[in-house]
């Protein structure tokens, strides 16, 4: 039975960060009670909002452009014309053109900050939106086809019901522990570094993937004449690394790297992160579901993480919209709807865990007897057309079945 003081939503949203923003905001056009919880206090932006760069695919700016959010930015986003890919004591490189596609660009760079204060802007201007914050979720329970939700916010326990639970807490978050839905993690030996990189050349639009036995280094083409870095050093080396001065840490870079970049001369404050893999067992429940890092947590290699995320919160939104049009009151968070999302999201969400996870192994493999064949491959991906093309739609987000909102304006009309 419901409680007197119990807080009535059609949906809650667990998590204000890139994914449950963006779904908060793709959820405004069906007019649903909808409420967002997050730990960050109000004013302040969620930690991941912070300077490390991220990397939208096509798809990914044509469904933010659609909600109204890349508008918002305060600088434009550096646009990535092409992909090198190279692999440290091997010959050949992968190298991916946007213009042999007919594209301007695969996508762009945007600095995590700036998209958080657009999210927010954005957030602002939703009617239906009530936000919890800094609210700290303390776990769920399903009852009589809803979901109770138990928050803490100002010392106070506060009970929230909706038709539908959306975790999009993160890889550490606790709606998945409290729905009981197990998870596979796999470490993969590293850490990475993240930071703004300066070069004496301003960046051209080439993003460059660089890999190596102890792990992948990128530089992506911001828009204010600087990279984006990631780059991994094994475990052992991770402290070591952290250490380094200003000066080390470029040189270092410089030898893992090459030229390719021209000289780097300056690099701005480092943030470390763990290299790791996360996939949920399943990303249902009982009027409950997962979504972006929650559902399954990349290595940033590829940059699929928020991309594959944000297609998960498209497609939500779209079943929602969906149960709204069906007779029966409760088809929203029914079984039913959550069967149908868990089913368009299957093929994305497998590929792009398989392109992720495979793209990292064959990199990091160190075996002098692989060295052949993985030239080999770099060479056959640089000429052959067709598996161009296969990488390409992958890379630009158009794997499986896809949200309309990823696709660009004039195939929505024509659809």
């Amino acid at each position: 039975m419901d409680s007197p003081n119990e807080r009535l939503h059609d949906i809650v949203i667990v998590g204000g960060g890139l994914v449950g923003a963006s779904l908060a905001i793709a959820l405004e056009p069906l007019g649903l009670d909808v409420a967002l919880v997050d730990a960050t206090p109000a004013g302040e932006l969620p930690a991941v909002f912070d300077e490390r760069s991220l990397s939208f695919s096509e798809a990914t700016v044509n469904a933010l452009a659609a909600l109204g959010v890349m508008q918002r930015l305060d600088a434009a986003g550096g646009p990535i014309r092409r992909i090198v890919v190279t692999r440290e004591g091997d010959f050949g490189q992968a190298r991916l053109d946007a213009a042999r596609y007919g594209r301007e660009a695969f996508g762009q760079v945007v600095v995590a900050r700036d998209f958080g204060r657009a999210l927010e802007a954005r957030l602002a201007s939703v009617p239906r939106l009530q936000v919890h914050r800094p609210a700290r979720f303390i776990g769920s329970e399903a009852a009589a086809g809803r979901r109770r939700v138990f928050i803490e916010r100002d010392g106070q326990r506060i009970v929230l019901s909706a038709k539908l639970l959306v975790g999009a807490d993160g890889t550490t978050g606790r709606v998945r522990e409290s729905l009981g839905i197990g998870a596979s993690e796999r470490d993969y030996g590293h850490a990475l570094f993240v930071a703004r990189l300066r070069s004496d050349r301003a960046p051209d639009g080439t993003a460059h993937e660089r890999l190596t036995d102890s792990g992948p280094t990128a530089l992506l083409p911001r828009a204010d004449r600087h990279y984006g870095l990631v780059h991994g050093v094994s475990g052992s080396e991770a402290a070591a690394v952290e250490a380094l001065d200003e000066a080390a840490f470029l040189t270092r870079l410089q030898t893992c790297i090459g030229w390719r970049a021209g000289r780097l001369i300056a690099c701005g404050p480092r943030s470390r992160y763990p290299a790791r893999r996360l996939v949920a067992d399943a990303t249902t429940a009982p009027c409950a579901v997962l979504v972006g890092n929650a559902a399954q947590t990349l290595h940033p290699l590829g940059a699929q993480g928020f991309n594959l995320g944000l297609r998960d919160a498209l497609t939500l939104a779209e079943e929602a919209a969906l149960a709204l049009q069906e007779p029966d009151a409760g088809a929203l968070g029914s079984d039913a709807m959550l069967a149908r999302y868990a089913k368009r999201r299957a093929e994305d969400r497998q590929r792009t865990l398989d392109f992720s996870d495979r793209l990292l192994r064959i990199g990091m493999h160190g075996g002098v007897l692989v060295r052949p064949l993985r030239s080999l491959a770099l060479l056959a991906l640089d000429h052959a057309a067709w598996l161009q093309a296969w990488l390409v739609g992958g890379a630009m987000g158009y794997r499986g079945d896809v949200p309309a909102l990823c696709r660009s304006p004039m195939d929505r009309q024509r659809a």
